[in-house]
């Protein structure tokens, strides 16, 4: 079982930037696909981000293609979102999630989620 824990959440202004980090648990952290997902208040979850294990591969969800970056650091276990022109619409829950496959769907593994708020 891999144990994912987020963090860097935070309250900026519209325009800012902020960084999130997922740590996980295990050495094996390499061998999975990771994503961010975000839940706003009253929305269902949507996805935000997905890197392969390798991260050569990415996918953005259109909402935050140009503005957010995913990375990843697996001589460290973690992963990364770069999140840059922050909107008001960006305010949400985050969460990092862990898949064998590199995908949109279908994550095992989740962490308990950091709160972006951003005011405009």
């Amino acid at each position: 079982q891999v144990q994912l824990l987020e963090s860097g959440g935070g309250l900026v202004q519209a325009g800012d930037s902020l960084r999130l980090s997922c740590a996980a648990s295990r050495r094996t952290f390499s061998s999975y696909a990771m994503a961010w997902f975000r839940q706003a208040p009253g929305k269902e979850r949507e996805f935000v981000a997905a890197i392969s294990w390798s991260g050569r591969n990415t996918d953005y969800a259109g909402s935050v293609e140009g503005r957010f970056t995913i990375a990843r650091d697996n001589a460290k276990n973690t992963m990364y979102l770069q999140m840059n022109s922050l909107k008001a619409e960006d305010t949400a829950v985050y969460y990092c999630a862990a898949s064998p496959q590199f995908t949109r769907q279908g994550f095992n593994y989740w962490g308990q989620g950091t709160q972006v708020t951003v005011s405009s």
